[in-house]
């Protein structure tokens, strides 16, 4: 009996000592090899190698301030979940970027004294976070709440706002609190990436070709100069887009010359990229008379269908559309103003399967043509903006009046489907001028037939990019902002996540890919189910542990009872 209870113990310290060993050498091997698992069926704690590359080569602090904090009511669960993303996120970025990045929740409202309150309010607002008033319903009681879901990030004496509630206002409030926790890592990781560039790629607008007038892209321009350098290219003095790394070519009027058109070949056949937002009719101020469309002539048409797109003499009427204010009679001598609906201004709303739209709000076009792709040997085409499934498709010319709004639409006839109008092409393109380059000609030596990866957009829609005026103020408009509807559309979003993709396609921008399934609770099961459900978490759990510790004391007493 003492033999058999020392070798017990021998066995027991033989065990105790290796287990003791694996648990310094598994702490040994930590410390030295770095590693996470996310065991989430959507990877929702797994930061991109983009963001991480970002927080690698932080070299001073960044601070984030975030101004969702408070006492959310329960029924505001939402709020909550994206409060604890935004936390958990900022704790994933300190995994990796150590004390360099720190953070603190703020709430907005502690202020007790009103006047104090509403100022600081009013600092934030002027600092670019928007508020949302939230309205919430506890029994009978109801209460609102102002709240900022939104976050300032510094960096060297420099900073920028977050806007972390962004999604597609379609949606239900779930849905879009849901796309917003999904942004979360996007919307701060890009916020730093952009405070902390030390070297800046080239974009460069084309001119020489279009009469936009330059306070029309100024809120792209301004937008673009956060993250890029920025340049007026004239085309037809310039040699080559050489130096560039992305072009903007937007509402030409005039037919390119070939000169110009090769230079457009040849920088996206050597590796630029290039985004295109061109019309296809020329659609001149509308009167009271109204106007006819014509096709325009700008000598593109071979480039685009070469690269595998070809926008079509057509102009696209949509139910979903934008609104234009028109005189509807008078009371007294007072004319009545009111917006209607007019089907020219299509509101897009429908998206391809791509990070650059993903969970992006609607955005707001203008005298929209349809295109189509063709055959281009190499090239990846995907579809990104889509009208609406109600519309109809007016071939060149066509007549546009504003009338058209003060009519009672035929739904029937807007039979024509959802119609693509922008999409982004990827590949190695082949030269339009393949075949057309002789030995005597100078340009010879330089001239590739294809070359270099490259990725283009081409968009059916020259206004997509132009922000309004206001001539009261005399200052331009935030691009996507609607005068007349008080609306605010995505087109800013659209173009930089664009341009941001073009230029680093395995950058920050593919966090926006990341995906969080949303299982929300059956509301009457859970009503009818809840006492039995309560009854079977606190008692299970209790006599499971009952069961396994009398199994493991019978087992014990047969093993041992000799």
């Amino acid at each position: 009996m003492v033999r058999f209870s020392s070798n017990m113990k021998k066995k027991h310290l033989s065990q105790f000592f290796i287990g003791l060993i694996l648990i310094v050498l598994i702490n040994v091997l930590a410390a030295r090899y770095f590693f996470r698992v996310d065991l989430t069926e959507d990877q929702r704690y797994t930061i991109s190698d983009a963001t991480i590359n970002v927080l690698d080569n932080l070299d001073d602090e960044v601070f984030v301030k975030v101004y969702l904090e408070g006492n959310f009511p329960a029924t505001a669960a939402g709020f909550k979940r994206l409060q604890n993303a935004v936390r958990e996120t900022l704790e994933e970025f300190r995994i990796y970027a150590g004390d360099r990045v720190q953070y603190r929740f703020i709430d907005p409202s502690a202020q007790t004294d009103t006047k104090a309150r509403n100022q600081f309010h009013m600092e934030l607002m002027q600092k670019g976070l928007q508020p949302t008033n939230l309205i919430a319903k506890e029994g009978e009681q109801k209460t609102e709440k102002l709240i900022f879901p939104g976050a300032l990030v510094s960096y060297k004496g420099k900073e920028t706002p977050v806007l972390l509630l962004k999604g597609n206002k379609a949606a239900t409030r779930d849905e879009i609190l849901n796309q917003s926790v999904e942004g979360v890592e996007f919307e701060l990781a890009s916020a730093i990436r952009k405070l902390t560039l030390k070297e800046k790629k080239r974009v460069g607008f084309l001119q020489g070709y279009s009469q936009i007038d330059p306070a029309r892209i100024a809120d792209l321009t301004l937008s673009l100069q956060e993250s890029y350098d920025v340049f007026a290219v004239d085309l037809p003095k310039s040699n080559s887009l050489h130096g560039l790394d992305a072009m903007i070519m937007i509402k030409p009027d005039t037919a390119l010359t070939e000169a110009d058109k090769y230079k457009i070949d040849q920088f996206i056949v050597n590796g630029g990229k290039a985004l295109f937002f061109v019309d296809a009719m020329r659609v001149d101020s509308v009167g009271e008379q109204g106007t006819i469309a014509f096709p325009y002539n700008l000598n593109l048409d071979d480039l685009l269908f070469r690269y595998g797109v070809r926008l079509n003499a057509t102009l696209i009427k949509d139910l979903n559309a934008g609104k234009i204010p028109l005189n509807v009679g008078t009371m007294g001598n007072q004319p009545q103003i009111q917006l209607m609906s007019w089907p020219f201004y299509p509101l897009i709303n429908s998206f391809g399967r791509h990070p650059i739209v993903r969970n992006m709000d609607a955005v707001s076009t203008k005298f929209v043509g349809t295109m189509d792709t063709v055959k281009a040997n190499g090239i990846t085409k995907t579809p990104l903006l889509f009208t609406s499934q109600y519309t109809k498709v007016l071939p060149a010319p066509v007549s546009i009046s504003f009338n058209e709004a003060r009519r009672n639409p035929d739904p029937a006839t807007y039979n024509n489907g959802a119609k693509p109008i922008a999409y982004l092409l990827e590949g190695s393109f082949e030269s339009l001028f393949k075949n057309r380059i002789v030995a005597s000609d100078e340009r010879a030596k330089d001239f590739k037939e294809k070359g270099l990866p490259s990725k283009i957009i081409v968009c059916s829609d020259g206004d997509l990019v132009l922000n309004e005026f206001d001539r009261r103020k005399n200052q331009p408009l935030p691009l996507g902002v609607d005068r007349f509807m008080g609306s605010v559309f995505a087109n800013k979003d659209f173009v930089m996540h664009a341009i941001d993709y073009l230029m680093d396609e395995n950058g920050v921008i593919m966090s926006r890919a990341k995906e969080i399934q949303l299982r929300p609770l059956d509301k009457l099961r859970l009503k009818e189910e809840r006492l039995s459900w309560q009854v079977i978490n606190m008692l299970v759990p209790v006599l499971l542990v009952l069961i396994f510790g009398v199994v493991r004391q019978y087992l014990r007493q047969r093993k041992y009872a000799r």
